[in-house]
């Protein structure tokens, strides 16, 4: 039995061959990457300590719930592997840029190299806690979904969150934390635990805007067909 069989058999979810799952594939790809980029600079509010990839990153869990809501486990998992095949090509393209030539005129080859560096090593840190966590998010909201049916959405939301960002954030910082330049247990755990925190909150205030996508796609896509409680 299939992944899709299986999600199928307990609870409803649309096909993926529609306009809207490739757009919000693209959309959840995209802030990854930004994430990745923007979390190479280590961030100081006093003594809270993050790194920029607060800006966007939970929003990649708003869009994984949508994915996971609408479209199943086996679908949001395609959306992670697509996250991750394209993170590993930008570093690619990061490394191949570093070794072409330089012109006479670009006298910022040190700083892309460090960008280069800390990049893939956030990319290593990123991908890994991105896989654990994103699948935790993804297989507990079909989980609960099974049990719930088209009932209680805020519940699995919520509790995919909770689940997902605890497993994301764990590993992330576990390898995070020396790429930007921490090296300390009190700011590791102070890194982790605000990582945690910070987006958990993000997605419980960003819970009406879920709610609203999520509805506005089951309206939207033909194969959706709810099951009843």
């Amino acid at each position: 039995m299939t992944d899709q069989s299986i999600d199928r058999e307990h609870a409803a979810f649309a096909k993926v061959g529609s306009a809207y799952y490739p757009v919000l594939v693209a959309v959840f790809t995209a802030l990854v990457i930004v994430s990745n980029i923007t979390a190479t600079k280590g961030v100081a509010f006093g003594p809270i300590i993050t790194d920029g990839g607060f800006i966007v990153f939970p929003l990649t869990y708003v869009i994984g719930d949508v994915l996971s809501e609408v479209y199943g486990f086996k679908a949001a998992r395609r959306a992670i592997f697509t996250g991750f095949a394209m993170n590993a090509v930008a570093a690619l393209a990061l490394w191949i840029t570093v070794y072409l030539p330089a012109a006479d005129f670009y006298t910022n080859q040190e700083h892309f190299e460090n960008i280069a560096g800390a990049y893939t090593g956030l990319i290593v840190a990123g991908l890994a806690g991105f896989i654990v966590g994103q699948t935790l998010n993804a297989w507990s909201l079909v989980l609960i979904k099974e049990r719930t049916k088209e009932k209680h959405l805020w519940a699995r939301l919520i509790g995919s969150t909770f689940v997902g960002q605890l497993g994301d954030t764990v590993v992330f910082c576990a390898i995070a934390a020396s790429v930007i330049g921490i090296t300390s247990v009190s700011d590791f755990l102070v890194y982790t635990a605000l990582g945690w925190l910070y987006k958990t909150a993000v997605e419980v205030v960003m819970l009406p805007v879920t709610y609203r996508v999520i509805a506005f796609v089951k309206r939207r896509e033909p194969t959706y067909q709810p099951v009843a409680a």
